[in-house]
């Protein structure tokens, strides 16, 4: 629908721009007629009732042309405001096209944590049923309370009711994925994403460069509006000022088809004229007041657009710095479960911890891994966050001509 409307703009600029050249029609008339007796003799032909005129046919050929010279640029205006239009679809376009890029990115990166947290909490249950496996004997031993078999599987029904809301959030994201793609949820099949087979770019930004914001595809489009309610302004204001018009017909006239083309049935005309509104009724000022009020308007949309597009690169930035610390935080966390899993293991083999101890820690060490998982997840999503909001990059794309838009060189 985007690729639609672009190509309507550009169609209807390209229509008026040939308002610029002269248009040339040309046009062939027969008339059969019969003259009034009555009509020959008021002009001094005798008495009317004397005469009688047969009917004759008149043949007409011509060439008309027609020029409006464009002398206080209402059609240059008028031109450049259907530019700046189809611009703007042009840079909406862009955005749907990031937009997209964007929602698929954060799709397969959710669709990699969802399957890294639901491996990690499968081996989770597997730990805690082992260790309510070994307390139940214990119990029939003698050797545990009760009460240590229902604290442990009130824990083991926690951990298998966090499992099915991660499948179903698996599921909605490959559905999700499908739509993006414009495939059927059935239909689609793609290969499984991995936090591990996803990367973060080689170098991240970690300032607000303004050049390249000013070239995201929201602010590039509100620009093109301001432009185009700019050349609306001039086209209003041209429209005030007075028209010329030149008129040239050429063409031969005779009475049959044979003589049509003869020196003696040449004709033809120039006309000039210049047309000066005088009087419409207060329409043109106030057409003139409106365009200036929507030039008002849209210089404030595109400052508004400016600053959000900041705010929001800001907002971006800040992000990814809490995410490295949280990413941080939970690697370190990670790492001291694995430590202390691998010194209970070693306890184990020399018989100073129990089993379950073994089990207790490698619960531990799979939680700290779910929460790495979520927090390696969340700076990859900021991430591609951040590059959205630096407009995508979407001018570097062999099939994007961008010397139109006079921000990349």
């Amino acid at each position: 629908a985007a690729e639609g409307t672009l190509r309507e703009a550009e169609e209807n600029m390209r229509a008026e721009q040939g308002a610029f050249l002269p248009s040339l029609s040309g046009s062939f008339q027969a008339q059969r007629s019969q003259t009034s007796s009555a009509q020959l003799a008021t002009f001094g032909s005798g008495s009317a009732g004397n005469v009688t005129v047969p009917p004759y046919t008149l043949y007409n050929a011509s060439l008309s042309v027609s020029y409006a010279p464009d002398v206080f640029g209402g059609v240059r205006r008028q031109v450049e405001s259907l530019a700046a239009q189809a611009e703007y679809q042009r840079y909406e376009l862009e955005a749907a096209y990031l937009s997209l890029t964007a929602n698929i990115v954060t799709s397969a990166v959710t669709e990699a944590s969802l399957q890294a947290q639901i491996d990690d909490t499968h081996q989770v249950i597997a730990a805690e049923r082992q260790v309510l496996g070994i307390l139940k004997s214990q119990v029939n031993l003698g050797g545990a309370a009760q009460s240590s078999v229902l604290q442990e599987q009130a824990t083991l029904a926690s951990s298998e009711a966090t499992l099915p809301p991660l499948q179903s959030q698996l599921a909605q994201t490959r559905n999700q994925l499908a739509d993006y793609v414009g495939q059927f949820p059935g239909d689609f099949h793609a290969a499984d994403f991995t936090l591990g087979g996803l990367h973060l770019p080689e170098n991240v930004p970690v300032s607000l460069p303004s050049a390249i914001v000013a070239q995201r595809p929201d602010i590039a489009a509100s620009a093109a509006q301001l432009h185009a309610a700019s050349a609306n302004l001039g086209v209003a204001d041209a429209n005030m000022l007075p028209q010329i018009s030149l008129t040239a017909d050429i063409g031969h006239e005779a009475l049959t088809t044979g003589s049509l083309f003869t020196p003696q049935t040449l004709l033809w005309s120039l006309v000039g004229g210049i047309t000066q509104p005088i009087f419409e009724g207060g329409q043109l000022a106030a057409k003139r007041k409106a365009s200036l009020a929507a030039l008002q308007v849209a210089g404030a949309q595109y400052q508004s657009t400016v600053i959000s597009a900041f705010q929001n690169v800001a907002d971006a930035l800040q992000a990814l710095q809490y995410d490295a610390l949280t990413l941080q935080a939970a690697q370190t966390a990670k790492d001291a479960a694995a430590q202390s899993l691998k010194v209970t293991q070693n306890a184990y083999r020399l018989g100073a911890q129990p089993l379950t101890a073994v089990l207790t820690a490698q619960t531990t060490y799979q939680n700290a891994a779910i929460a790495q998982v979520k927090a390696e997840a969340s700076r990859l999503t900021d991430t591609a966050a951040l590059f959205q909001a630096l407009g995508g990059g979407w001018w570097h794309r062999q099939d994007v001509s961008t010397q139109c838009c006079g921000i990349i060189p």
